[in-house]
């Protein structure tokens, strides 16, 4: 399966990386960037690859195997990477879900082709899109899609899903989009109902808390003088970042603004075009 990792030669020359170093990637995916720090910190370095995603795990597992004892596999947050007793040279949040996610319409992530509306990065989970979608109220969906998803029209697609599940349950990610786009018309190349599938991610997965969560934890576990390394993709993402980098006074800005793939990346891997790195050092 091919994965390619976002913006990487940025991420292995921000982390600075030496032989024996010690690197939490809290986001192992299917193991892209931790392939290219384990190649940097040869013989000995190690890398501790967290993902809430089993099939993931299994995935990077099978994708690195030829580095044997040098990957730690945990199935777990990132934000629980502060409870493994170790301490990091450096740690990679490569925030938001994974071509895998994207591809994969069982999981229901994406409108490109029909699935169940789950949306969950960790299947355990309860929580799943279509319980969202058929059980908040107006007022709550309308909320959600307002400020998790940055939609304009978050009342008139709150009310548009409310109505059609009055007369049928929506389990589907084609019928949910079918039932936007029914009401909001297509600007640009971002499908309508783009904002809306994204404000059900991060609600399902609790995303921004579990960020917010992450860096607290990255604080703990880093050494003085290592990096953290955050790769974003959208903006609430992004300030929340930025903000926290701010307020934290433990950690210098490497770069006075984030840094954004470059042309012939973008080319080359669409879905990189709205990808940010930040990078701060721990005082």
């Amino acid at each position: 399966m091919q994965h390619v990792p976002v913006l990487a030669a940025e991420v292995i020359a921000g982390l600075d990386l030496k032989p024996g170093a010690i690197i939490i990637d809290g986001t192992l995916g299917l193991g892209g960037h931790t392939a290219l720090i384990l190649e940097r910190t040869a013989p000995d370095g190690k890398v501790i690859g967290i993902d809430r995603d089993a099939r993931n795990l299994e995935l990077a597992r099978e994708q690195l195997a030829k580095y044997g004892g040098r990957v730690r596999y945990v199935h777990s947050s990132f934000s629980a990477m502060n409870t493994l007793g170790v301490e990091a040279d450096g740690v990679l949040l490569d925030l938001g879900f994974s071509s895998v996610h994207v591809d994969a319409p069982e999981r229901g992530f994406s409108f490109q082709n029909d699935g169940p509306l789950d949306m969950r990065y960790d299947t355990q989970g309860e929580l799943t899109a279509e319980d969202i979608v058929n059980g908040w109220s107006k007022d709550d969906l309308a909320t959600i899609l307002r400020r998790f998803g940055e939609e304009p029209a978050a009342h008139r697609i709150a009310k548009a899903i409310f109505d059609a599940r009055r007369e049928q349950r929506i389990t589907t990610t084609l019928q949910l989009a079918e039932i936007i786009s029914a009401i909001v018309p297509r600007r640009g190349k971002a499908h309508p109902a783009t904002k809306t599938f994204q404000a059900l991610r991060l609600v399902v997965n609790d995303e921004l808390g579990e960020v917010e969560k992450g860096l607290q934890a990255a604080q703990e576990v880093l050494k003085p003088g290592g990096i953290l390394a955050v790769i974003t993709f959208h903006s609430l993402e992004d300030r929340l970042v930025k903000h926290w980098l701010k307020e934290h006074l433990e950690f210098e800005s490497l770069s006075k603004k984030p840094i954004a793939p470059g042309r012939a990346e973008v080319l080359s891997n669409p879905r990189s075009r709205s990808a940010k790195l930040r990078l701060a050092k721990k005082r």
